[in-house]
């Protein structure tokens, strides 16, 4: 379990999170949802102890995380936007050094890979040097370096930027099935589509807050579970019903090109970020 309690980080004269209180149940797929500053990176950086909080307090299972505590950290994982890995080095060696850094027996390491790479499907690729995979690949072989040390969360930020979609949907077949052996999951993504897929709960952040946390389902139900696309001369505009039948009377009414369709996670997004934009 993870607890934020009034979780703040200032540089400067700026306030990237400010004040977050949230709980992540044991086994949860959790996702922050923002605009590019809206604090999500930051707050991952802080439960990867990269940072550190200016005031308030993060709590592995109970426990105050800090830089001191060796046994909290190793419960956690974190894989970064970035590809944090050298260019000249296969498969078996990034892994291997990644053993050796936590102090694994080479053995275990060894054993720990091979059932890995399985589960990633990337055995007949493992002697390939990182310069030669594809993105996909890359990708998949954080998330195996990052469960090298059995952690019992894992932080994603940002895990599919720049896959393609076929590449996205093996990624998130491969964090389903982790998910489902009981891994806690905290993703960071622009892809409203994959946390509506993946995750249990969502927060909305904005400016360092967290403005609503829910079930995607809930969220959706919020908005209206039914919208109506109007195509105007400035561009596309949508309204929200709550019944199929209200959205088709208001569709009747309307000229030119007009679609119904089931709102999505993106859709509360959007209104969500626009409300702050006005």
């Amino acid at each position: 379990m993870i607890e934020l309690k009034h979780l703040t980080k200032t540089f400067e004269d700026s306030t990237a999170v400010d004040g977050i209180d949230l709980r992540i149940e044991t086994g949860e797929f959790f996702g922050l949802l923002g605009p590019n500053g809206a604090g999500k990176t930051t707050t991952v950086s802080m439960l990867s102890t990269l940072l550190l909080p200016t005031s308030g307090e993060i709590r592995i299972d109970g426990e105050l995380l800090t830089r001191k505590r060796q046994d909290l950290k190793r419960k956690v994982s974190v894989i970064t936007q970035e590809y944090s890995m050298r260019q000249d080095m296969d498969m078996d060696e990034i892994m291997e050094y990644q053993g050796r850094l936590y102090f694994i027996p080479v053995k275990e390491i060894r054993s720990r890979t091979e059932a890995l790479f399985s589960f990633a499907g990337l055995t007949e690729h493992r002697r390939k040097t990182i310069r030669k995979l594809s993105g996909g690949m890359k990708r998949k072989l954080m998330v195996c370096r990052a469960l090298l040390t059995k952690p019992h969360i894992l932080l994603l930020d940002e895990p599919t930027a720049g896959m393609d979609a076929l590449s996205r949907r093996q990624m998130w077949n491969l964090l389903r099935r982790l998910n489902e052996q009981g891994l806690t999951i905290l993703l960071t993504t622009h892809y409203i589509e994959e946390a509506q897929s993946l995750c249990h709960r969502v927060a909305l952040m904005h400016r360092g807050r967290l403005d609503d946390v829910d079930t995607p389902a809930h969220l959706i139900e919020k908005l209206g579970a039914f919208a109506v696309d109007e195509l105007r001369p400035d561009g596309i505009h949508s309204r929200y019903f709550t019944g199929r039948e209200e959205a088709i009377q208001h569709l009747s009414g309307l000229h030119g090109t007009c679609t119904l369709r089931d709102t999505t996670l993106e859709d509360v997004f959007v209104e969500h970020s626009g409300r702050h934009l006005t």
